[in-house]
């Protein structure tokens, strides 16, 4: 079968006086309504789909093994929220959760997911928020991925819905007291939030009343309930600065106080206790955070803002949680995670301890400031996701939740953690795993990366990768610079004018494993989502030989376009990422490397890119336009796919068995190859 081939109309693009010409800018259709783009996106489904089902189709076999892993029902960690415990349970057939919630050994259903998500092709929401009398669950929904959530009410004492619909919000809900709600609202076109409401329940949304617009476009905001329920946060905030506002939940109606005015490059997180604040700030180039105390008085004036922990160049603070005598941070040396337990009476300090070379450890769900144990997860690539508590009495950890994973022993896989010298010479930290007793030199190597917005992608277990690790892959995270994981110069030496830094080290990771011995230089593939998918687009533009084949999912692969045009969501948010390509510097640079941009006539790998028309993320039109043009330029006979979802957004479709198919034709897509 012939691969589609869609029309060609020309469109010049110019700034700054350099012209690029788009043969399949028409491709974008904003309304996802056009009947000719609708009917080729059709066309490039049914080429991959008869290029899997060609041959060996693997996708039912890895289906089954990954359904094998699930119990029969799962039950999630169970969240003690006002005088209940909420929790969710999902049997091993079912798409969706069903919630519940626990009070003196008595168990009732309060929303069940698949019932709401009957009939639909689409449907997700955004979590449950109980009112503070436990009486009334406000949840968002979102019914075609588009992340633009719909806030529902359900009464649980009568069990039945309020007349009462909130339309174009995040999803993003925190209870004042029972009868007000505050919600995020969504900007329609930009998709960025930028309004605060606070809404009386059964009231119409246009009598909403407006406590917080953010004016500059590129901030979005959100909002959450303080744990000692004194405040509601809202804060505003982008890459690379924020600034925060509270309202006093025993002054509702008031407007909202600023803690500290935003700053160019300082990010703030502010936590209150009865005794007064706690915050992390990168202010006056403490890059990787320090930790500060304050008082409500010491509002606006970080001058009085008193360091308890400062600033450590080898040490990134990430996260922290304030409990009556002790605070826990999450922190981050040598590129692992470790967790802190602060005295907060003699700032003396304990550190927590974990078994294996790579791993990821966090803070769990504490809502209780006043409880007598702390909570944190940890996994590792060989080890399923459990939830420990540790007694302050006692010092005594114990396990008190697991991921349940059917038919895996992780004694059977082994874990490394390999750093490699990039090219100039920095140290890349490289995550391991493969099943013990493989030849590694044999091996196909999979490696995976992201490297942006300083997310950091940890060495937690992933079972969608376990059906290719069992036929003898070796599966690598590339911790490039970009993320956070060796500290926020990693984040910063990897964005904006330092972008190239994340395509290389990518390569030079994978260049060096192969030396080491470890992968087989013909069975070399690599896989990225999202930023990871432009990650994916400039590798194979740099290294076209290197990989035998990708999958690009969701990918962001034309940067300069989607960056010139703030009609396109979220673009305005992204600018201290990628760059603005009003100024000329930027727009140079962003064409440098932008995937899209620099497709050449190379000896291109074997591409599977996946996408949804929905995504509100990653506008569907760019993978839509990328796989032509990388089509008609590759000089090899390697088959370039796209599969579009219909329906479904970033993460593609709803529902885990779903997602499980998708991830199925992951993992038959990497084995086909190896046939």
């Amino acid at each position: 079968m012939l691969p589609p081939k869609p029309k060609k109309i020309s469109k010049i693009l110019e700034a700054h006086g350099d012209k690029r010409s788009d043969d399949y800018y028409w491709l974008r259709d904003d309304t996802r309504q056009n009947k000719e783009i609708i009917s080729y996106l059709e066309e490039e489904n049914t080429y991959a789909e008869t290029w899997f089902s060609e041959g060996k189709d693997y996708r039912k076999e890895v289906f089954e093994e990954l359904v094998s892993f699930i119990p029969e029902e799962e039950t999630s960690l169970k969240i003690k929220k006002n005088d209940f415990y909420y929790f969710s349970k999902i049997k091993s057939n079912d798409q969706y959760p069903v919630y519940y919630r626990e009070k003196n050994k008595n168990i009732e259903e309060i929303l069940n997911v698949n019932k709401l998500a009957k009939d639909l092709d689409f449907y997700q929401i955004s979590g449950i928020s109980p009112s503070p009398d436990n009486k009334i669950i406000a949840f968002g929904e979102d019914t075609n991925g588009r992340r633009e959530f719909t806030i529902k009410f359900k009464n649980l004492e009568e069990n039945k819905y309020i007349n009462d619909v909130l339309e174009n919000t995040s999803g993003n809900i925190t209870w004042g007291n029972n009868e007000y709600i505050f919600y995020t609202y969504k900007d329609p076109k930009t998709l960025i939030s930028n309004k605060v409401y606070r809404h009386k329940l059964g009231d119409a949304q246009s009598k909403d009343f407006l406590v917080y617009e953010e004016k500059d476009d590129e901030f979005n905001l959100s909002i959450s309930k303080s744990r000692t329920n004194k405040y509601i946060y809202i804060n505003s905030g982008k890459t690379e600065s924020n600034e925060l506002w509270l309202i006093d939940i025993e002054n509702l109606l008031e407007n909202p106080e600023c803690v500290l005015r935003r700053s160019d490059k300082h990010l703030y997180y502010v936590e209150d206790t009865p005794e007064g604040f706690f915050a992390l700030s990168n202010k006056d180039e403490r890059i990787n955070f320090c930790l500060l105390k304050f008082k409500e008085s010491d509002f606006e004036n970080f001058s009085n803002w008193e360091v308890l922990i400062e600033h450590n160049e080898k040490l990134l603070l990430e996260d922290f949680i304030c409990f009556q005598n002790f605070l826990f941070l999450e922190i981050r040396e040598d590129g692992l995670p470790k967790i802190l337990k602060l005295n907060r009476e003699n700032l003396s300090k304990d550190y927590i301890d974990f078994p294996d070379p790579s791993y990821s450890c966090y803070i769990s769900s504490n809502p209780e400031y006043e409880s007598n144990e702390f909570l944190f997860g940890y996994t590792s690539l060989r080890k399923p996701s459990s939830v420990f508590s540790l007694n302050f009495k006692t010092n005594e950890q114990k396990e008190i939740w697991k991921s349940q994973i059917n038919n895996f022993n992780e004694d059977l896989y082994e874990t490394k953690r390999i750093k490699i010298e990039s090219r100039d010479g920095k140290l890349v930290p490289n995550s391991l795993v493969y099943k013990k007793d493989i030849d590694l030199k044999k091996a196909p190597l999979l490696m995976y990366g992201y490297g942006s917005y300083g997310s950091i992608i940890d060495a937690s277990f992933r079972r969608t990768i376990i059906p290719l690790i069992n036929k003898g892959f070796i599966f690598c995270i590339s911790h490039i610079r970009g993320g956070s994981e060796m500290g926020r110069q990693w984040y910063e030496d990897g964005k904006m004018l330092n972008k190239k830094n994340t395509f290389f080290d990518f390569i030079d990771s994978t260049k060096s494993l192969l030396s080491k011995d470890i992968g087989n230089p013909a069975s070399v593939f690599a896989f990225g989502g999202s930023a990871g998918g432009l990650l994916m687009g400039a590798i194979i533009n740099y290294e076209p030989e290197l990989y035998k084949g990708i999958i690009s999912a969701v990918p962001f692969v034309d940067v300069l376009t989607t960056m010139s045009d703030e009609s396109i969501p979220l673009t305005t948010f992204e600018y201290k990422e990628w760059g603005n390509p009003k100024n000329k510097e930027e727009y140079e640079y962003i064409k440098s490397y932008s995937p899209y941009d620099n497709i050449e006539k190379k000896n291109y790998p074997t591409v599977f890119v996946t996408s949804s028309l929905f995504d509100s993320q990653v506008q569907y039109f760019e993978p839509a336009k990328y796989v032509p043009k990388l089509r008609e330029n590759s000089t090899s006979k390697n088959p370039i796919l796209l599969k579009m979802n219909l329906i479904g957004g970033h993460s593609g479709k709803s529902g885990r068995l779903n997602a499980l198919e998708e991830s199925a034709q992951d993992n038959a897509f990497f084995l086909k190859l190896i046939d």
